[in-house]
C-alpha cells in the first residue's frame, strides 16, 4: 500500500506595517482574516494582534532585548515543521519583513527546504512613524535623500560613520534606543553639526505614540529626561523642524479658532 505524500503548506511572509490596523494593505488583512496559523513578532502591535481570528491558532515568537521567546533558529524550523505537516503558516512580522525584519534569510531558508512562499509588503516604522510625526523623509530644500540603518548587530556594529554623517540626508535609525550615546558621539565624531535636529519616535503609529524633538549632542538626553522605551525610532536631519513648524502652525490654528469662538460668543451674548 502507498503512503499519500503530504503537499507542503504556503508560508505567507505578511509585513503589518508600523502599528495602526488601518495601515495593513487589503492583501494583508486578508490573509490573516483567512489565517488558520499564525506565527507573529513582537513589533506586531495589539490592535493588529486584535484583528486575527479566533479561529486561527496563534504562536508568540517576539524577541526583545534580553528575552527571546524563540531564537530564529527556532523559529525557522517551527515554520518549516508547520509547512511540511501541510499546515499553511502566516508569518506576520511588523512594519515590513524584508527591512530589518529577517524576512529574506526565513524565505531563503523555505524555499531551500522546497516551501512555497509568498511575500505581502507592509509600511516601513521608517515611514509610517515619521509621517505620523509630520516628518517628511525628503523635503524640497532640506533632504533629497534618507538613509535607513540599525544599531542592531549580531555581534559589533560596524557602520561607516563617516560617510553616514557627511551624507546630508535624513538618517533613520532602527533599534538604536540603547546605543544613543554611541550614535551621537560617532555622528559629531566623523563631522555631522552637533546642532543637526533629532526626533525620538516611541511607539509610532499608535495611541501610545509620543515625539520629542531636540538637537544631536542632546540625543541621549532627550531620551533619559522622557523615559522613551522601546518600540522607538530615531530621525536625525533637518527634515525634523518641519515638524516643528507644523507644531507651531497648529497651535496657532488651535488659538485662533478659540479667539473667534470668544467673539462669537460675545455677539450672541450682546
Amino acid at each position: 500500500m502507498k503512503t499519500k505524500l503530504i503537499q507542503p503548506g504556503v508560508v505567507t511572509l505578511v509585513g503589518s506595517g508600523p502599528g495602526d490596523p488601518d495601515l495593513l494593505t487589503v492583501k494583508a488583512a486578508r490573509a490573516i482574516q483567512q489565517a488558520t496559523l499564525i506565527v507573529f513578532d513582537n513589533l506586531v502591535s495589539e490592535e493588529i494582534r486584535a484583528l486575527f481570528p479566533d479561529t486561527a491558532t496563534q504562536f508568540y515568537v517576539g524577541k526583545a532585548k534580553g528575552n527571546h521567546c524563540l531564537t530564529q533558529d527556532e523559529i525557522n524550523q517551527l515554520l518549516i515543521d508547520y509547512a511540511k505537516s501541510g499546515v499553511d503558516v502566516c508569518r506576520v512580522k511588523g512594519g515590513d519583513a524584508f527591512v530589518f525584519g529577517r524576512g529574506g534569510e526565513e524565505m531563503l531558508l523555505l524555499a531551500k527546504k522546497g516551501i512555497h512562499v509568498e511575500v505581502i509588503p507592509g509600511i516601513t516604522a521608517a515611514s509610517g512613524c515619521s509621517t505620523y510625526a509630520n516628518i517628511p523623509l525628503t523635503h524640497r530644500g532640506l533632504a533629497q535623500g534618507c538613509t535607513f540603518i540599525t544599531a542592531h548587530a549580531d555581534k559589533e556594529l560596524t557602520a561607516n560613520w563617516s560617510a553616514l554623517a557627511t551624507l546630508n540626508q535624513t538618517l533613520v535609525i532602527y533599534m538604536g534606543l540603547s546605543k544613543t550615546e554611541m550614535i551621537s558621539d560617532s555622528l559629531i565624531h566623523h563631522g555631522m553639526d552637533s546642532n543637526t535636529p533629532v526626533a525620538l519616535i516611541e511607539n509610532g503609529c499608535t495611541r501610545k505614540q509620543r515625539v520629542f524633538t531636540g538637537r544631536l549632542v542632546e540625543l541621549t538626553q532627550l531620551k533619559n529626561q522622557n523615559q522613551i522605551q522601546s518600540p522607538a525610532l530615531i530621525v536625525i536631519g533637518e527634515v525634523v523642524t518641519v515638524a516643528n513648524q507644523m507644531h507651531w502652525l497648529e497651535q496657532l490654528s488651535e488659538r485662533s479658532s478659540s479667539t473667534d469662538a470668544a467673539q462669537q460668543q460675545m455677539k450672541l451674548s450682546a
